[in-house]
Parts: structure tokens; C-alpha cells; sequence
């Protein structure tokens, strides 16, 4: 209400060594707008995240080991150079990141790299903007056993690689995302089906802890994260 969320839902949890970050997102008219996030550590008392930096991420990703579970806990830069150490300082940046920023580039992360949805459950209007598409009745059950079916809910990199011959057999309205089919490396997606194929379960490799579901020919689907908040660099290895 304080916020004027059209919509509220609960996107997961990162779990640390002594707390659990409960976050949960709000939504607005356009879809594809970046969400509102919130964090809680009890469930009750929710703190507004700030929205993810280009800088906010490439300072995460230098980053690794669990989280801890306190927002105000600083992170020292231990594989950082004395050069670079000394031209933050200059620029009057610490050679430090809070948890809270970190909380706020992991969870960006994730979304880019595994927040996905069915083809066809959004429509992108000739204006520009992303609405749900009241149509969707859901995938068939032989459409919803396809990567190819499910697109990254984020700005397309592969889509606009793709050849004028290979575009014109999509459809604009819909098929304005990228893919699972072409995710690198192959393999980081695993395909389930449950209830005797009346529930499509989907689970990255890549970031372990998040599943995506879908009930076939319905408008249920959705995604949720249970994890660490780490990134499996081990996966080429593993497959």
C-alpha cells in the first residue's frame, strides 16, 4: 500500500552463516520495468533495497564465500592489487562492499541469469511497454517439456544476433526475449516432470537453489530461490 505495489510476490531467500535475507518484490503497470525489492531477516519488519549498479555487480563478482546474514558487514577486497586498492582510495572509494550491496548485485544476478518465464505469458506492445498476456492459457504438455518454450525475463542479448530469415519466423508480440535453448553452457537447465506430467519443474545448475514451475495448460508459473547466493563455477566441470 505505502508503496503502491500493483502486485507483491515473495521472490526467495539467500541464506547466510548467522541469518536468512527474505526478499520479496513489487511490481508495477510495465512488467519489464526493474521491480521494487524488499528484504527482511524476520519476516515482519521489510527494508527497501536500492536498485543494482553496473559498478554494485562488478564489485560483487570479485567477491566469494557465504553471505553472513548482517546487512552492515563489510567485505575487504582480498584478491584486489595495492595499484588498484590505491586508485579507489583516490577516487574516494573504499576498498570495501556492505552485505546490503552485495545482497542488491546477487539478487540482480540471479534475475538476469535464471529469473525466466512461458513463452507467450507476456506480450510487448507496439508502444515499447511489457504487459501479461490475459490469453495465456498455459503451454501444452509437449510445448512445456521444451527449453525453447521458457524465455529469460530480461533485455534479449541472443535475439539480436539472430538473422533477418530467423526473425521472420517470430513473432514479435511474443518472441521478444532469449531463449533457455541457447544458454551457455548446455546443460545448466534441467527439465522434470511431476504429478505424472501435470507439473513442469525446472532447476538451474547454474545457480543452484532456484526452481521455476509451471502447471501445463493453466496460468499457474512462477520461480523461487532457496540458496547460498553463490554462483556453481564448478558446473563445466560437472556436466
Amino acid at each position: 500500500r505505502d508503496y503502491r505495489f500493483e502486485r507483491v510476490r515473495f521472490w526467495g531467500c539467500i541464506q547466510g552463516v548467522c541469518g536468512t535475507y527474505y526478499i520479496a518484490e513489487g511490481l508495477g503497470p510495465d512488467r519489464a520495468a526493474p521491480p521494487s525489492r524488499l528484504y527482511s531477516l524476520n519476516c515482519v519488519e521489510w527494508s527497501l533495497l536500492p536498485p543494482a549498479t553496473k559498478e554494485m555487480v562488478a564489485q560483487a563478482e570479485q567477491l566469494k564465500g557465504r553471505f553472513q546474514g548482517d546487512p552492515s558487514f563489510e567485505y575487504e577486497y582480498t584478491e584486489i592489487n595495492a595499484e588498484d586498492a590505491e586508485r579507489l582510495l583516490e577516487d574516494g572509494i573504499e576498498p570495501t562492499m556492505k552485505e546490503e550491496a552485495r545482497l542488491v548485485a546477487t539478487i540482480d544476478q540471479i534475475d538476469r541469469a535464471v529469473g525466466i518465464v512461458p513463452r507467450g505469458a507476456f506480450l510487448k506492445t507496439p508502444l515499447g511497454s511489457v504487459r501479461e498476456n490475459r490469453n495465456f492459457e498455459g503451454l501444452s504438455l509437449t510445448e512445456a517439456k521444451k527449453l525453447s518454450s521458457y524465455f529469460h525475463f530480461t533485455e534479449p542479448v541472443n535475439l539480436k544476433n539472430k538473422t533477418l530469415l530467423e526473425k521472420a519466423e517470430l513473432d514479435p508480440s511474443t518472441d521478444f526475449l532469449d531463449s533457455l535453448e541457447h544458454d551457455v553452457p548446455p546443460g545448466s537447465w534441467t527439465v522434470q516432470l511431476e504429478k505424472g506430467g501435470a507439473l513442469v519443474v525446472l532447476r538451474s545448475l547454474l545457480w543452484l537453489g532456484l526452481t521455476f514451475y509451471h502447471v501445463p495448460m493453466t496460468k499457474q508459473y512462477g520461480y523461487v530461490y532457496y540458496g547460498t547466493g553463490e554462483k556453481n563455477f564448478d558446473l563445466p566441470f560437472m556436466l
